[in-house]
């Protein structure tokens, strides 16, 4: 085996090098000037070689000196460098991501296991709250949203567009009249959004002129209210097909008339564009966009 090499002696001689002052070296590496100037008399005294010569402007490099000290610079870099990518893969980094409850719920929250599991040193938050985010000011990585795409200063990657369907519980459709148009769904209450608009466009979207009858009923804030209340047959909803699924793979829910009705609405992951480069959320990127590209088309 080779001698030992004196690390200590060769980073204050790197630093003072590249500095060309013992003062700036020493608070580069939060010592003295005093400790610095002993590294190198003792890092000299084991060579043989003088490695600086004092001047009026600070310390310079010799011949002997000049000839290695590019090398050892480059070296101590790539040290740290590489301590850097260790550091990377052993700190837990943390994710926090902001949707509204309604994707949390029903699209998100059943996936997210996967990509931990892919991604184990990532600690995954979500918080599910239709309040826009200021990502300034929150501590929030990026935003799963339902919009148009265009947020000033901010980049999004569309994901997917949802289409809304009429769904309804099973028994409520058993004990009433048959739906074989449109129209039909007036002969049912109607649970609508909060904003009571769906309603009126998915019946114009078909071809059906209903009035003010398609405004009425019960309205919920969030698509996660109207599921549940059409879950306990209250009526029948119009919500978007990914927050429907897994009540219509339970078979807690049925489409009352397949008819979908595209939005010109989609889903964005939302974020700063610095904040997208850290691999932590470059990592969950490409782990959304994968498994949006494996859903089935309608």
């Amino acid at each position: 085996m080779g001698a030992v090499l004196p690390l200590l002696a060769l980073r204050a001689f790197t630093e003072t090098g590249r500095l060309g002052s013992l003062k700036a070296a020493a608070e580069r590496l939060g010592v003295t000037p005093g400790a610095i100037s002993q590294q190198i008399r003792l890092l000299e005294e084991r060579v043989g070689v003088v490695l600086f010569v004092r001047g009026h402007h600070g310390v310079h490099l010799t011949e002997a000196g000049a000839r290695v000290h590019a090398s050892l610079l480059r070296g101590f870099d790539l040290i740290e460098k590489s301590y850097s990518t260790l550091e990377n893969f052993s700190v837990e980094k943390t994710l926090t991501i902001s949707t509204v409850p309604s994707f949390a719920a029903s699209w998100l929250v059943p996936r997210i296991g996967a990509f931990s599991a892919l991604h184990p040193h990532i600690e995954v938050r979500v918080e599910a709250s239709a309040k826009l985010v200021d990502f300034n000011r929150d501590r929030v990585d990026i935003a799963l949203r339902h919009g148009l795409g265009s947020y000033a200063g901010l980049e999004s990657i569309r994901l997917m567009a949802p289409v809304l369907l009429p769904v309804a519980s099973p028994q409520l459709l058993a004990q009433g009249p048959a739906i074989n148009e449109p129209v039909d769904c007036l002969d049912y209450p109607l649970l609508q959004d909060s904003d009571r608009a769906d309603w009126p466009l998915w019946l114009q979207a078909h071809g059906a002129q209903a009035g003010d009858e398609a405004q009425r009923g019960m309205s919920f804030e969030d698509d996660l209210l109207l599921l549940r209340a059409a879950a306990a047959g209250q009526g029948i909803a119009l919500v978007q097909d990914t927050h429907a699924q897994d009540d219509i793979d339970s078979g807690r829910l049925i489409v009352a008339l397949d008819k979908p009705w595209p939005s010109r609405f989609a889903y964005y992951l939302v974020g700063r564009p610095d904040i997208l480069q850290r691999p932590e959320v470059q990592a969950f990127v490409n782990w959304i966009k994968a498994q949006v590209q494996s859903l089935p088309v309608r």
